[in-house]
């Protein structure tokens, strides 16, 4: 193909400079694009494709009007796409075009999102390199902005966990766009991780931004060095070189927010709860196992009024504290909501009405707020007054931590700012800065001067028609104006003969002639010099004002984020009400003791069954028992058995779910509750099936939970729900009973396994902090704490599941009766019924053919681990004969016990480690016989 010259060719050069997927070059009233990227603008957007010709080739083309370019652009950075925008100038020569910014998924203005739009980057070594940015153990740097607020986040993580740790940090913020450090981007592992945990688009910035000493001067030019040795990372060398990426990519995109990030927020591995992408995906804290927000936790409790507000009330679930003060402060301030619900009530009325100021902010610094953006503000921060009088007229407010959020606030400055932007602008401007109209008058005496004479030409030419028609008598008489002829006056074509002198004729229409005068031209040309004088004013006076806006970011910043956490508290505040949720008491002690406990999702759409939960130290109310026992020091493991369906999944959930409510400062659904911090949750909770990956679901199952018995401490909340379910029945035994004596032994964290294997009930016997629980059936009588159960038997068909738990095993899984609930084939579930009644007997079964061939009899073996044929099934005597017929014949009065036992025992009901020791005591009979 022959190279293109003119305008495609200069697209075709600014494009190869860009480094971008797609650029959008400004060509007069449009902005184009040209050759592929044409073909795939107009694939993604719908838009019409034409041809451009330039030096004997055609080239596709499609452009959008200059005002239009946002959501367009918008709409493909949201597919994960880089646009270039090349705006067009004059020069002295002409036209010039440059590029002046690089829309990317992390900087990205104009979302219409309300949650956060993280750029991340992070940087890692395992320590090989002396000279590299890691320690000897390895060390991974983490830094996260949100251009659209300014927030800014810095980490960084050591040790030989670090690497799981900082992809955990990565789910959390759910960044839009990832910047991996030059060690990791030949990482596939870690990478193809990434790719599956988040949606982020993967960047590729220069290695030098990335490297230390240029990385650490631009962390310290734009925050001060005394900001960064005061948060504590002056000596965090990969966590630096995190931090002058993303400021450096930034920078480089020309977005022009890097004035807006003021803040250098550090934060270390102590602050927040440790919640792995496993965790928050099997307690659906944003989005349900389906992909869906609906049904989250997020969307049961937000009752936000603002875009700020919810997306802080989604930062707390996905990043609870461990700040035992902050959470006190938090519930503080809801207990005060919860009393005074008119007060709460005027609040949240109020708040309604305030914008997003964090990100108004961004724009006023970017350059690209209008009008109706600085009227926003200024409405936004005159709305503080109303929320003081709103805390200051009750007194349980006024007395709350509420109030002190207030008074960190510089509410002298924000209201001086909210009066001169309310004097500036008009109540209502239009949506473009360069047409006029935004200017109250009495704001620029210039600029009332010229708008005085503007008006008053407009006013010569509005009256000119009825001037004429009383002049001339000509009815049929209008004046007006189009971007073609400018003004002029307009006559009927039964009329056009009899206009006067002076008259001097531009156009003739069907129905009609277009006149103009030299008065009228005059006219003419002192409007449009009058309009171009006032527009450029007016935006001469908009720009300095929008950046006056930008001088005080920071106080908008700290507005919106005070306001926003007033929305989530009130939030929360309402959801307790409504919910007769209760404030937990938070403790530096281990225990967990929740009485009457719910889970907060279940309980909107059910008449839900309360339960209890006490663990680790959770003493017993004076003069009461509970249903779940009287706790001590060692009551750390619970093992969870009962029917399936019954419940034990929601049971377990929901005191996850009330461990993390606590832990954002929320009220809890409980009756009561206590509660010692954890430093992490950490869940297994069913597999989804990712043989997509290359990874079977038992693999995926193990890899939870190797991570959980590496990662979890003595501090933290560990739920099981089944393990070793995905392969043969022994290895899963063995798996489980070996993690639970791990978990018990070595790791000690608060736990509760719920398993259908029953075997494992048995450790309660022999390790001390392991405890049974179990969901019970109806006919099963109450127990105390330590009492046999006795479950309901299901062979007729009948059971009731009572989502109540009490202390001890059960006896079964009563999975028939929920293969019958699920609608399988009668015949299936009577077929089941029978083969279960047979192997609890040990009685030999009838394997049913479909053909003619005769019934086989069979048993199942317990030491083979398998089905034998019946005739198998004894072991012979030396003669042929079987045990039995050698009883018959008769035996020595031991062994004759010894079978006689053996015949009475129940091998499906008897625990491995009870089976071992009876054919140990056996063995040892028969030896003495």
């Amino acid at each position: 193909m022959t190279e293109a010259t003119g305008i495609v060719g200069e697209f075709l050069s600014l494009k190869a400079d860009s480094d971008a997927d797609l650029l959008a070059m400004q060509c007069g009233d449009f902005y184009e694009f040209f050759d592929e990227d044409a073909e795939i603008v107009a694939d993604e957007l719908d838009l019409k494709v034409s041809q451009k010709s330039s030096h004997g080739s055609s080239y596709p083309m499609a452009g959008v009007p200059v005002d239009d370019l946002t959501p367009y652009v918008s709409a493909l950075v949201e597919r994960g796409y880089r646009v270039a925008v090349a705006d067009q100038h004059e020069t002295a020569d002409g036209h010039a075009r440059e590029i002046t910014r690089v829309v990317t998924p992390g900087t990205h203005l104009e979302t219409t999102d309300d949650a956060a739009q993280y750029l991340a980057a992070v940087v890692g070594t395992d320590g090989d390199s002396a000279d590299s940015a890691g320690g000897a153990d390895g060390s991974y740097g983490l830094a996260v902005a949100d251009v659209t607020t300014g927030q800014f986040h810095v980490t960084q993580l050591d040790g030989p966990d670090a690497r799981t740790r900082i992809q955990t940090e990565l789910y959390k913020f759910d960044p839009a766009e990832v910047l991996p450090g030059p060690d990791l981007r030949g990482d596939d592992d870690f990478l193809d991780r990434l790719r599956e945990r988040t949606d982020a688009a993967l960047t590729v910035h220069t290695e030098e931004s990335f490297a230390p000493g240029r990385a650490r001067h631009r962390v310290r030019d734009h925050f001060g060095p005394e900001t960064v040795d005061s948060v504590g990372i002056a000596d965090d060398d990969a966590a630096i070189c995190a931090a002058g990426a993303v400021l450096s990519y930034v920078e480089d995109t020309g977005v022009g927010t890097l004035a807006s990030i003021t803040r250098l927020q550090s934060y270390g591995a102590t602050d927040h709860v440790n919640l792995d992408a496993t965790t928050q995906r099997n307690l659906e804290l944003t989005e349900t196992m389906q992909g869906g927000t609906d049904g989250s936790l997020f969307d049961t409790i937000d009752h936000t009024t603002t875009a700020a507000g919810a997306r802080l009330l989604r930062e707390w679930l996905q990043r609870p504290r461990r700040d035992r003060a902050e959470l006190t402060r938090r519930q503080s301030c809801i207990a005060a909501l919860t009393e005074a619900a008119m007060a709460r009530e005027r609040l949240c009325e109020t708040l309604a009405d305030a914008y997003d100021l964090e990100r108004l902010a961004s724009r006023a610094v970017s350059g690209s707020a209008d009008a109706r953006d600085l009227r926003a503000v200024a409405e936004t921060l005159g709305l503080l007054a109303t929320v003081e009088d709103v805390i200051d007229e009750d007194d349980r407010l006024a007395d709350s931590p509420l109030a002190d959020a207030l008074d960190r606030l510089d509410r002298d400055a924000a209201a001086d700012l909210a009066s001169e932007l309310d004097a500036a602008l008009v109540a209502d401007p239009p949506g473009t800065v360069r047409q006029g109209g935004l200017f109250e008058q009495g704001y620029d005496e210039e600029l009332d001067e010229v708008i005085e004479r503007h008006e008053s030409v407009l006013e010569w030419l509005d009256t000119l028609a009825d001037r004429e028609k009383e002049r001339t008598g000509i009815t049929h008489l209008s004046v007006d104006r189009n971007k073609t002829d400018g003004y002029y006056i307009q006559v009927g074509k039964s009329e056009a003969d009899e206009v006067p002198e002076g008259y001097e004729g531009i156009k003739t229409l069907k129905n009609s002639e277009r006149f103009t005068t030299d008065e009228l031209q005059q006219k003419e040309r002192e409007v449009f010099r009058l309009e171009e004088q006032r527009h450029e004013l007016e935006y001469e006076l908009f720009g300095d004002l929008r950046e006056r806006v930008a001088e005080d970011a920071t106080l908008l910043q700290d507005v919106g984020r005070v306001l926003a956490e007033l929305d989530a508290l009130a939030s929360l505040a309402i959801h307790a009400v409504r919910n007769d949720w209760a404030r937990p008491e938070l403790t530096d002690g281990r225990e967990l003791d929740v009485e009457a406990g719910r889970h907060p999702v279940v309980e909107q759409t059910t008449e839900f069954v309360p339960n209890d939960l006490r663990m680790d130290g959770a003493a017993s109310p004076p003069n009461r028992e509970r249903a779940s026992g009287h706790a001590n020091d060692q009551r750390q493991f619970l093992i969870v058995t009962g029917p399936n369906m019954s419940g034990k999944s929601t049971y377990m959930r929901q005191a996850a779910l009330i461990t993390l409510l606590a832990q954002i400062g929320s009220f809890v659904p409980a009756r009561t509750a206590t509660l010692g911090l954890v430093d992490g949750i950490y869940t297994r909770v069913g597999a989804l099936d990712e043989l997509a990956q290359g990874r079977s679901t038992f693999m995926v199952e193990m890899q939870e939970l190797s991570n959980i018995l590496h990662s979890a401490t003595d501090d933290s909340l560990v739920i099981l729900d089944e393990v070793g379910r995905g392969t043969a029945t022994y290895d899963g035994i063995s798996i489980a009973w070996a993690a639970t004596e791990y978990l018990h032994n070595e790791v000690r964290a608060k736990t509760l396994f719920a398993t259908h294997y029953h075997e494992l009930t048995t450790l309660a016997d022999h390790l001390d902090r392991v405890h049974n629980v179990h969901v019970a059936v109806a006919g099963e009588p109450p127990t105390a704490s330590g009492a046999e159960s006795h479950t309901a038997d299901e062979s007729d068909g009948d059971v009731t599941f009572l989502r109540t738990v009490r202390d001890g095993p059960t006896d079964r899984s009563y999975g028939i009766h929920v293969a019958d609930l699920a609608g399988v084939p009668e015949p299936v579930v009577d077929r089941s019924r029978t083969v279960l009644d047979r192997l609890r007997e040990e009685k030999a079964i009838e394997a049913k053919g479909s053909g003619s061939s005769e019934p086989v009899q069979t048993v199942f073996d317990v030491n083979a681990g398998g089905f034998k044929r019946a005739d198998e099934s004894e072991p012979a005597t030396a003669d042929g004969g079987t045990a039995a017929e050698a009883s018959d014949a008769g035996l020595d009065p031991e062994t004759e016990a010894v079978v006689e036992e053996l015949s009475e025992l129940d091998v499906n009901e008897t625990p491995p480690v009870e089976l071992m020791a009876t054919v140990q005591e056996w063995q040892a009979q028969l030896d003495d016989g």
